[in-house]
């Protein structure tokens, strides 16, 4: 209360002492903060006056009246307890701290107090001291008695003990400077040890530090993960380890969880009516001596309103006193099953069993404990589960509803009782509640599937198992039931009724898995009855192979492994009961080894794929090597002694043999005569019969390795006489007879039809498929046997196909060729690829020039004429080949009498190539040989005009007037204007009539001169008054003063005065960053070069990870003077950096330059010449884009 203390510590709020008077209340004035000490025998008050009294709390008599403690004029802010009962800390409202020493002399009890940190420095407006509960009493960081002290601008750890000590200064960021500082200590477990925590947050981020205290005593801090929200913080309060609750500015309370920074719940406690205490911060009872930062904090501080104790958080408000705490888990829990939610209250529990939940109260202990108790309270939920199900199943209705009411239900109890692992729960209670019903006893044995296959359910009753194979056979669940048996324990089960079952229902796999695992007989299964369908024949026949194959590996049929100590012996089994020469009750027609003959028929390629295998494990001891050849006689012996078997059976088999005995380690043995006879017998000419199966039989056999069973020479002939063109491929290409194989590809039969559609193509290919492997002799032969009718077209595309192939492979080969060869190359390329000529020729350097220009020339390629001319410097050689082809462009089709229009673009590229050649070669000519050049092409563009008479002028009038314009401003360049202007006045086409023949020509030429003098000015106006913007604003920009952003090192943390030494030296970046010398030393931000050091910015560089690096460099500010020097500093070297990246877009210079390349002939009616595709992306293509060229201001008269 304002005068009073109310102290109720009855839990019915029932009153137990009141503390203090009225009078005391008017002296001292409203009390403004409390503190009691752990053991709860002691309270210190602090009164907005200034005045702490100690009271006690068992007697309630006053103990102590302090009023010297702190400077007088201030009101008491804060004062707390610390673990230690003789020491408390006050803050009052000048910002200062004070640690108050309690002690007993003489029976008198005293007060000394002591300044910890000064208001003149930095207001104080919040301190936490570190208490620990009386378990961690024994920490060994307790014993620095750690103090937390928030100010205006940063935040203190100090230690009071064993003597005053700063440990860490933070210091704040940009912020709101109205928000709250807040501060709160917990011990929080990390990874194996146990170290406070401090919060610590002002605005929106809470930042946490841990703080531990290494070997050497000294204590470290260790910034952690942040938090950030989107609304300022009033208040911050600690439950547990784990879990917070936040206060924001519109009392909104927000539980949120430390580790994931998820938000758990929102509650809002605007009706609470919170008591803020802006009153004492502002010292209203001391005529509000404080600063106005300060005041301005106080508007929103609420530290003593809020208080937490024991997991709960107890708030003043004006008119009561609100407790506000967290559900244990067993009331989250219990909440849940009074709203009739089953499933949720299922997984919450699970949540704490597994230690995923949030917020959990009340579950402490070891692991272990506490997952018994949260099992223990699930197997009640998980009873009273079953118990509803069954009281609230559908009692009349479709059995469709009843079985999906059921499916909704039961499964969720299985699920909970397999992760529990309560099979007796499961089997037991919950079974006998399921069996009540028999939809959910069906539905219940339904559910144990999944995990019986996935082997996650072992160790079923006898009982169960029965009524589980039962259910599925009543439900025709075949499938089910034998994907089920595989994965169960059988011994327990009436083996004989399951294989009788297996066996009516076709259940092989079952079948077998009970034999060998409930009987250990591996043999039982292998003499299966005889199936009258044939898909089942089929299907058993497949699984028998697959068995037999699992049993000779060493492996359990359908899945896992056969027991070590029982392998040799299954091994041993199978083959002797394969080699059998008859079968249990074998009639007397029976042939000898009735169960390999059997597996043969079936299918002899997987069959004897499975001895491989087998043959593969094997190890090379005497009794393998035995077993092994007594098969191979009993295959032979079977299959080639009998006619039942087809030539692919047959071939498969000695396949098989070739590639046992191709080994490196085979100690098999098979008569060399055997092969002789199969290849007899596959290669027979008589039999017509399975033509392309015994041919590819045979060509297996041989890819396998058995060809060297056989003697080649005879083999080829078998083949050649056989007709089995792949065997006699396969020789040849052995042999490297490659004319040989072309043959078979063109007399086999088996290609006719793709030799059909790729005969007229194989004249066109044919130097490709031939060359590279015949000689010229053999391939001469093999066009005049198969194509004696198209030898002449043969030979005119191997002319083609070689330049072709020559050319398209210029870059590499053509280098080192002779002249002679590659003069005789580009003959024929002008031949049959006359456009390729001039870059051949541009790339080539391996050719004689005048018998290159002779070939050319005789070819009538005047481009590549001119080219070479050029090359042999007979520059008007050139230039008149070049004349000429524009000649003949624009007067050929009047000389024939044609009326057809010759193409403008040929006429234009043609002159452009003339007028290159003409600029490439001016420069190295003098006056006398430029205007040869120059004079004759101006010529030719005038002379079309002297015959007026000419239907050229109606075709070509203002055509030709652009082009003369285009040749006189590119030979402006090289001939004087007065010699221009004399010859063409001197033409008698403009020598007479008026003179506005020429008056286009001329004033074109004028305007010319006078947009190219203007353009010259004003580039000069842009430069220079770029130049003296850039010199003004680098001036300006490295004379500046630099204006550090704190007073205190970056790194460090440290205030730069606190360092004394000589040494050291202060940094000042021109971002604002400060540092000392020693500390960026430390960082390596230090290069030193020539004798100077180049300092860059720890926090800046830091900040572009692999990127950018600051390079900016430091401005020193340093104690002793420094020499100038003439380069540029590094601050200076950063500011222009920083005009560079301001004074960014397109250059004016630019953008002058390609006005005067292309906007200049636009503007006077020059023709436009493209230059590339530099032009399509020009400024000028945009429409809104112009330039302004104005004069400048005339000047005032005075």
């Amino acid at each position: 209360a304002s005068l009073k203390i109310y102290v109720f510590l009855n839990p019915n709020q029932a009153l137990r002492l009141c503390l203090g008077s009225t009078a005391v209340g008017a002296q001292y004035g409203a009390i403004s903060a409390l503190s009691i000490n752990n053991d709860c025998s002691r309270l210190l008050c602090g009164f907005a006056k200034g005045q702490i009294t100690m009271w006690d709390l068992a007697s309630g008599k006053l103990l102590r009246s302090i009023t010297d403690a702190h400077p007088p004029g201030t009101a008491i802010l804060h004062i707390k307890f610390t673990d230690d009962p003789t020491l408390a800390i006050c803050n009052d409202s000048g910002g200062s701290v004070f640690e108050l020493s309690f002690k007993r002399v003489m029976g008198v009890r005293t007060c000394e107090s002591r300044c910890l940190f000064s208001g003149s420095k930095g207001e104080v407006c919040c301190i936490e001291p570190l208490h620990a509960k009386a378990e961690l009493r024994d920490h060994p960081i307790t014993q620095y008695s750690l103090l937390a002290m928030a100010s205006l601008t940063k935040i203190l750890v100090i230690g009071l003990k064993p003597s005053l000590k700063v440990w860490m200064t933070f210091p704040y960021g940009r912020m709101d400077p109205s928000s709250v500082p807040l501060l709160a200590w917990h011990f929080v477990a990390v990874q194996t040890a146990v170290n406070p925590v401090l919060a610590f947050c002002r605005g929106d981020v809470v930042h946490f530090l841990l703080v531990k205290r290494d070997d050497s005593g000294a204590i470290h801090v260790t910034k952690q993960k942040q938090l950030h929200l989107h609304y300022d913080l009033i208040n911050f309060t600690w439950i547990n380890s784990r879990t917070v609750v936040l206060l924001d500015s519109v009392e909104k309370l927000h539980v949120i969880d430390r580790q994931t920074q998820e938000e758990l719940e929102t509650v809002e406690i605007s009706e609470v009516q919170l008591v803020y205490n802006s009153s004492h911060f502002k010292s209203l009872a001391t005529g509000g001596n404080v600063s106005q930062a300060l005041a301005l904090v106080g508007e929103k501080a609420c530290y003593q309103s809020i208080s937490n104790c024991g997991g709960q958080i107890f708030y003043v408000g004006t008119k009561s006193v609100h407790v506000m705490t967290l559900r244990s888990w067993r009331e989250r829990i219990d909440h849940l099953l009074k709203q009739e939610c089953l499933n949720e209250a299922l997984a919450l529990a699970w949540s704490f069993h597994e230690g995923k939940a949030k917020a959990v109260v009340g579950l402490s202990g070891e692991e272990q404990k506490r997952k018994a108790v949260v099992a223990d309270r699930m197997v009640e939920i998980l009873i009273h589960y079953a118990d509803r199900i069954m009281k609230k199943c559908p009692e009349q209705g479709k059995i469709q509803v009843m079985e999906q009411y059921f499916q909704d239900m039961v499964p969720v109890i299985v699920d909970y009782c397999l992760l529990l692992q309560r099979m007796d729960l499961l089997f037991s209670q919950m079974y006998d509640k399921m069996a009540e019903n028999s939809v959910a006893k069906g539905v219940f044995l339904e559910c144990l599937e999944p995990y019986i296959i996935s082997d996650k359910l072992v160790g079923m009753t006898a009982q169960i198992m029965k009524d589980l194979l039962l259910h599925f056979q009543d439900k025709n669940l075949m499938a089910n039931m034998e994907a089920c048996i595989v994965h169960m324990d059988v011994t327990s089960l009436d083996i004989q009724q399951v294989v009788l079952m297996c066996w009516e229902n076709h259940l092989y796999d079952a079948m077998i898995y009970v034999y060998n695992s409930g009987m250990n007989d591996f043999i039982t299964p292998m003499e299966v009855r005889k199936c009258e369908a044939i898909d089942e024949q089929v299907i058993m026949g497949n699984k028998l192979l697959v068995y037999i194959s699992c049993c000779l590996a060493g492996r359990a049929y359908p899945l896992g492994n056969i027991s070590e100590n029982l392998v040799p012996l299954v091994k041993n089994q199978v083959f002797e009961f394969l080699i059998r020469l008859h079968s249990a009750e074998a009639p007397v027609e029976e042939e000898v080894y009735p169960y390999v003959r059997t597996l043969l028929h079936f299918d002899t390629r997987e069959f004897l794929n499975v001895l491989a295998l087998t043959f593969e494990d094997f190890k090379n001891d005497k009794q393998a090597v035995e077993y092994q050849q007594r098969i191979v006689d009993i295959l032979l012996k079977v299959m080639v002694e009998n006619s039942d078997f087809t030539p692919s059976q047959v071939g498969c088999l000695f396949t098989f043999l070739a590639r046992q005995l191709a080994k490196p380690n085979n100690t098999l043995f098979v008569n060399r005569t055997l092969f002789d006879q199969v290849l007899e017998f596959l290669c027979s000419p008589d039999d017509d019969s399975r033509h392309s199966e015994r041919q590819q039989v045979l060509l297996e056999l041989l890819q396998a390795g058995g060809i060297v069973q056989f003697e080649e020479s005879r083999l080829i002939q078998m083949a050649e006489k056989a007709e089995f063109y792949q065997i006699c491929e396969f020789m040849y290409e052995r042999e490297h007879r490659y004319d040989k194989i072309i043959d078979c590809y063109l007399h086999d039969p088996l290609r006719k039809v793709r030799m059909r559609i790729c005969k007229s193509n194989y004249i066109e290919n044919l130097d490709e498929i031939s060359f590279p492997f015949l000689s010229p002799f053999k391939a001469a032969d093999l066009i005049s046997i198969h194509f004696s009718d198209q030898i002449e077209q043969i030979i005119q595309n191997l002319e083609v196909k070689i330049a072709k192939r020559c050319y398209g492979r210029v870059n590499q080969d053509l280098l080192q060729l002779s002249p002679s060869v590659t003069e005789q190359f580009i003959e024929l390329l002008c031949q049959y690829d006359p456009e390729q000529v001039l870059e051949t020729l541009k790339f080539l350097e391996s050719y004689r020039l005048e018998e290159t220009i002779q070939i050319v020339q005789k070819k009538q390629l005047y481009e590549a004429s001119s080219y070479l001319l050029e090359k042999k410097e007979d520059i008007h050689s050139a230039f008149l080949v070049m004349l000429e082809v524009w000649s003949i462009l624009v007067f050929f089709p009047y000389n024939v009498g044609s009326v057809e229009v010759p193409s403008l673009k040929a006429i234009e590229d043609t002159l452009a190539k003339t007028i290159a050649l003409c600029q490439r070669n001016s420069h190295k000519l003098n006056q006398q040989q430029r205007e040869a050049l120059w004079f004759p092409l101006l010529e030719a563009m005038m002379s079309p005009k002297r015959s007026s008479s000419s239907t050229v002028l109606g075709h070509y009038s203002e055509f030709l007037k652009n082009l003369t314009m285009q040749v006189l401003n590119n030979m402006a360049a090289f001939i004087s204007l007065p010699l221009i202007l004399q010859r063409i006045l001197q033409d008698p086409v403009y020598g007479r009539g008026k003179l506005g023949e020429i008056q286009g020509l001329v004033l074109g030429m004028l305007d010319s001169f006078n947009y190219e003098q203007t353009l010259l000015e004003t580039t000069t106006n842009l430069l220079n008054h770029d130049l003296h913007w850039s010199l003004r604003n680098l001036k300006a920009s490295v004379t500046r003063g630099l204006n550090p952003k704190q007073d205190y090192c970056c790194i460090c943390l440290q205030q730069y005065k606190r360092r004394q030494e000589t040494s050291d030296q202060i940094i000042v970046f021109s971002c604002g960053h400060l540092y000392h010398s020693l500390c960026l030393m430390s960082k390596e931000c230090g290069i030193e070069s020539k004798g100077q050091i180049r300092w860059t910015c720890f926090k800046c560089s830091a900040s572009h990870k692999g990127g950018k690096l600051s390079e900016a460099s430091s401005e020193l500010k340093r104690r002793t003077p420094t020499s100038s020097e003439s380069l540029l500093d590094p601050q200076q070297a950063q500011a222009f950096d920083q005009l560079c990246r301001l004074y960014r877009g397109t250059s004016r210079l630019a953008l002058l330059t390609e006005l005067s390349r292309d906007r200049g002939g636009e503007k006077h009616g020059l023709l436009h010449v493209s230059q590339g595709d530099s032009a399509l992306n020009s400024v000028f293509q945009n429409e809104t884009f112009q330039l302004h060229l104005t004069p400048p201001p005339p000047l005032l008269d005075d």
